[in-house]
């Protein structure tokens, strides 16, 4: 079924208010995650809070956490997630790399101890949005990426997404995962009973897994062997530079900050601990490199020169980063977003068991 993005947010709202979120907290969270859905990006939206739940249950995610500044120059920050979801700290995080920006050029922000916090995408484009460039980076929890030449997974999908504002155009907007797919993609064919496309996931001997259910069930029950692959596939250079964009990912999102890796944090937390993911936000303000406005021009310039590519299927024009996911937001604002029927029974359990008023339909 399609449900309007309105009755989204206010479904993620009933349910976030039902786990004793601050109010200020649940809209910013909710405003986050139906913005995911909206851009198509199914796997990182409301199909999460499953995910959310479950880390509350474990006791690993205080929903009740509030950002907390640790370090702090004109030029960078260091913000304390405390255990809290991602969503709050990171769009508190890339407002204050902003505001930095605007008043000395560049400004970078880094967060510790925080939790999944859905789509990169969406944090670059409040950056884009305000007239500056926004570049993300995060570390990840899941174990999933198998690396160049490796049989057993050890890196997550950390992601980059990279927004850049034009004057004319819609901005620039890159939003990746490292691997070929993201981990929770996988799970989003699961919803959808779909078989996974070759060469997305595979096993500890190298060969493809087509079977979404199986695929999560191989990444989820310890047994170490197989994988999503790196960006690029099997072809050995392709994916060993989307192994490295992994690091350089993990390096800014997680070390630089004081973020776990993940097989270390494996090994020594306790039941309770919490993930501590970290994220990076970079924000630079083009006026502070060429005049006003002559960014944005060349910017513009520069698109307009890829838009007009003679495209080999005329009715299929050249895409730029970021027209996939506009076309998409347009299409769900119109005719809403899609629920699989799998992931409408499992939002029901959940309103039963925290007692949120169900409201999908």
């Amino acid at each position: 079924m399609n449900v309007t993005h309105d009755r989204v947010r206010q479904q993620i709202v009933n349910i976030l208010r039902a786990w004793d979120m601050a109010e200020d907290l649940v809209q910013t969270t909710a405003e986050a995650m139906v913005e995911t859905d909206l851009l198509g990006v199914d796997s990182h939206g409301i199909s999460m809070l499953m995910t959310y739940e479950a880390r509350k249950r474990e006791g690993k995610l205080n929903v009740t956490a509030k950002p907390k500044i640790i370090r702090e120059t004109p030029a960078m920050a260091l913000i304390d997630g405390q255990a809290g979801l991602g969503h709050p700290v990171s769009v508190f995080a890339m407002n204050l790399a902003i505001d930095k920006a605007l008043k000395i050029g560049v400004a970078g922000v880094g967060v510790r101890n925080s939790h999944h916090f859905g789509a990169t995408g969406v944090y670059a484009r409040i950056a884009s949005k305000q007239g500056v460039i926004g570049m993300v980076t995060s570390a990840t929890r899941g174990i999933t990426m198998v690396p160049t030449r490796g049989k057993i997974p050890v890196l997550g999908t950390n992601p980059i997404a990279f927004s850049a504002p034009a004057k004319r155009n819609r901005p620039f907007t890159l939003d990746m995962a490292t691997t070929t797919s993201a981990a929770n993609k996988v799970k989003v064919y699961d919803l959808n009973n779909k078989k996974l496309p070759e060469g997305w996931v595979i096993d500890g001997a190298g060969n493809t897994v087509l079977d979404p259910a199986q695929a999560r069930q191989m990444m989820n029950d310890g047994s170490k062997s197989g994988g999503i692959t790196p960006l690029g596939g099997s072809e050995v250079m392709a994916s060993y530079k989307g192994y490295g964009l992994a690091m350089m990912a993990h390096i800014l999102g997680g070390t630089l900050n004081g973020g776990s890796f993940s097989p270390i944090r494996e090994k020594t937390q306790g039941d309770k601990d919490p993930d501590n993911i970290g994220h990076f936000f970079l924000a630079i303000d083009p006026k502070a490199f060429r005049g006003e406005g002559e960014f944005e021009n060349d910017l513009d310039e520069v698109i307009d020169i890829l838009h007009a590519t003679p495209p080999l299927d005329p009715s299929k024009p050249v895409l730029v980063a970021g027209d996939p996911e506009a076309a998409e937001r347009e299409r769900r604002l119109k005719s809403g977003i899609p629920i699989p029927e799998k992931l409408d029974m499992q939002i029901r359990e959940i309103c039963e068991r925290s007692g949120a008023q169900y409201c999908l339909t």
